[in-house]
């Protein structure tokens, strides 16, 4: 084993352990829905039935990847700032019962062999994809309450780390903002109907516009632009008031400004009717 190996191997078990310290509920949950991404990936191995031209259960697959990411993020980032008990208490419960409801809902239509998302062919279908969307939106107001506190209040993080963790909470919410938009359209396709050929493993349109793919992207600023602070801020160590800090400080703001304008460029794209990659 060579030294980074054995690096990693002393640094993962103290990364859990300062998880389940700042909240056992919120790491438990990232846990759960870990282990419902290999149960969900071992029945699209086993149910050959497509929905919009991939299989049924490719869709929550990938949900429950992407909510334990954001739940573990989450886990994270409810340590590095103040919080009073009544609102830690709403970010850590309502976070977990709002993405775990609408990974209920995305599986339960997976196994009915329907979309979930923009779906009205009836009346239950559409009475679920509203209650997703209610869940999401008070998912994104805990958020907005987070994002909120990291801004109003100084936290005693290095400058670097602090605007990283600023700018990657805005540019998560302006992709939460892109995905209220794509729901007023009952579409994630711009100029080609939804379930189109796609691009592997997302499946985003290669014929037209595609809103999903600023989406992601936007999305996971949240993890992005939060890194690139913590690394700069590990290479300027020192005061805030350091010249180096505040230069490192200086970058993280010009990486979240272009970040965001990335994803900002990606929704344009797709409004035109562009794809990312045409095939």
């Amino acid at each position: 084993m060579n030294a980074r190996s054995m690096s990693i191997s002393r640094e993962l078990p103290r990364s859990i352990e300062e998880l389940l310290r700042r909240s056992p509920v919120l790491f438990t949950a990232a846990v759960v829905h870990l282990a419902l991404l290999f149960l969900l990936l071992g029945l699209a191995s086993l149910d050959e039935r497509l929905v919009l031209g991939v299989n049924a259960w490719i869709k929550p697959a990938k949900f429950a990847a992407s909510i334990a990411i954001y739940l573990l993020t989450i886990n994270w980032l409810i340590g590095d700032v103040a919080l009073p008990p009544r609102g830690r208490r709403a970010v850590v419960w309502g976070t977990v019962a709002m993405v775990s409801f609408e990974m209920v809902a995305i599986s339960m239509q997976a196994a009915r062999g329907v979309a979930s998302h923009f779906n009205q062919s009836s009346p239950f279908d559409g009475a679920v994809f509203a209650l997703m969307g209610i869940a999401i939106l008070a998912n994104t107001a805990l958020a907005a309450y987070l994002a909120h506190r990291f801004w109003t209040t100084r936290p005693p993080l290095p400058a670097p780390y602090l605007w990283g963790i600023r700018l990657g909470l805005a540019v998560f919410l302006l992709a939460c903002a892109e995905g209220a938009f794509m729901s007023t359209q009952s579409a994630h396709s711009v100029g080609v109907a939804d379930g189109g050929p796609g691009l592997p493993i997302v499946n985003w349109s290669t014929r037209g516009g595609d809103l999903r793919a600023a989406h992601f992207f936007g999305m996971h600023g949240l993890q992005a632009i939060p890194l690139v602070g913590y690394w700069l801020s590990a290479r300027a160590p020192g005061s805030g008031s350091a010249p180096r800090t505040k230069r490192a400080a200086r970058w993280v703001i010009a990486a979240g400004i272009v970040y965001g304008a990335v994803a900002l460029g990606l929704f344009l794209m797709a409004l035109a009717g562009r794809p990312l990659i045409r095939m």
